[in-house]
């Protein structure tokens, strides 16, 4: 199960950590809340059972939870910022994503879905959902194939190592919908309409090279609702423990309370929580046999990088600070910011006032932007940085 909030998205990438995820939202909504136990400080629920994530629960005494201090004026809802969040305001951030909740009715192929895909993700996924700049690939050639690199291990320098990309790697086509649909594009989230999220997916299906019920998804496919829920991922079988079913919590329970099942080596009984110095020492360190002493060009100490020459009379930190941190959404179109090199748009923005220019700079927008673009920069340095956008859209 992933959890998603209208601008932020969490979720979990291991395994294990979708397994918790799944099972403990399920059980915790049939048994009432977790409590503690008295004798180890473990979450069990009313009947009895363990919370399966494994979590201890600490009691405030003289101001400590465990060994960290907390501030009991909060407990006690001694709060000085923020107001309790509407239930409308719960609602649309509550989007619980789950393998066997389709998507609405709508359609969408795969030849629509790359329209889509150039004007509003190209500048963050890449050219065919290559990646690049820092934001993952969608696909690296046919799932059906790469499922075997899974097990590939990096035991030489120049070994390949495992493709995980949503076609080979995830269990499940719903997450991607869903993800789409709540968190894309950045920073413009809930902006697409349900054709254009299946058409998307038609698309990255297509570029994954993957079928449905034997057909495969070209680029006149049309996806729809009752296709999607016949979707079988390869690696569908993939993850362990195994949730599904009936069995699906004692099945992650049992498999959790084994630390053998993951690779760990438990000192502590199997019944015993441990929390500190819990593995066993089996890292061998091997010494290096052979010393290289002659290298080309010599070692050398200095880590200073080589002086650019400044001849076009820019600040160059404020375009080294461009490039890496704003250029993402003021680089291409289709992020909803303006983009530098675009006069025409830039004079609008100038012709609000260059006070209100560094304001919503500072401060962020109602359209997205979050206050000086996410980054920890001064005050100053931003709006040099605001001055160097200006000036190489004239």
């Amino acid at each position: 199960m992933f959890k998603f909030d209208r601008k932020f998205i969490l979720g979990a990438s291991a395994a294990a950590a979708v397994a918790m995820l799944a099972t403990g939202c399920v059980e915790s909504g049939d048994a009432a809340a977790p409590t503690a136990s008295n004798g180890d400080n473990v979450l069990t629920y009313a009947n009895g059972k363990r919370v399966i994530d494994g979590g201890r629960y600490y009691a405030t005494v003289n101001g400590k939870s465990g060994p960290y201090y907390v501030n009991t004026d909060a407990e006690n809802g001694g709060y000085t910022y923020g107001r309790t969040p509407t239930a409308n305001e719960l609602e649309a951030w509550n989007t619980t994503v789950t393998p066997w909740r389709l998507p609405p009715k709508g359609e969408g192929t795969a030849e629509e879905g790359e329209a889509v895909y150039e004007a509003k993700c190209v500048m963050c996924h890449g050219d065919f959902g290559s990646g690049g700049g820092g934001y993952p690939a969608l696909s690296k050639g046919n799932a059906y194939d790469n499922v075997k690199s899974l097990k590939f291990q990096r035991t030489t320098p120049d070994a390949e190592g495992p493709i995980r990309v949503f076609g080979n790697y995830w269990s499940e086509a719903s997450t991607l919908w869903w993800y789409i649909m709540e968190g894309m594009p950045h920073p413009d989230t809930r902006t697409l309409t349900d054709d254009e999220v299946y058409a998307l997916v038609a698309y990255i299906l297509n570029l994954n090279e993957m079928e449905i019920d034997g057909e495969e998804v070209d680029y006149e496919y049309v996806l729809d609702q009752e296709k999607f829920a016949k979707i079988v991922m390869p690696n569908k079988d993939g993850f362990e423990p195994v949730i599904d079913g009936e069995n699906g919590l004692e099945n992650v329970r049992t498999y959790f309370a084994d630390p053998a099942n993951f690779g760990a080596q438990k000192i502590a009984s199997a019944d015993e929580r441990c929390m500190s110095n819990c593995q066993k020492e089996t890292a061998k360190v091997v010494p290096i046999s052979i010393e290289q002493k002659e290298f080309l060009p010599p070692l050398s100490q200095v880590r200073d990088l080589p002086e650019v020459e400044n001849t076009a009379g820019v600040d160059l930190e404020a375009k080294n600070t461009y490039e890496s941190s704003c250029a993402v959404c003021h680089g291409a179109a289709g992020m909803g910011a303006p983009v530098v090199g675009d006069k025409k748009a830039w004079e609008a923005v100038v012709g609000k006032g260059m006070d209100q220019v560094y304001a919503r700079a500072i401060n962020g927008t109602d359209a997205g932007m979050p206050p000086k673009g996410g980054t920890d920069l001064s005050d100053d340095k931003l709006k040099a940085v605001v001055d160097y956008m200006i000036s190489q859209s004239k």
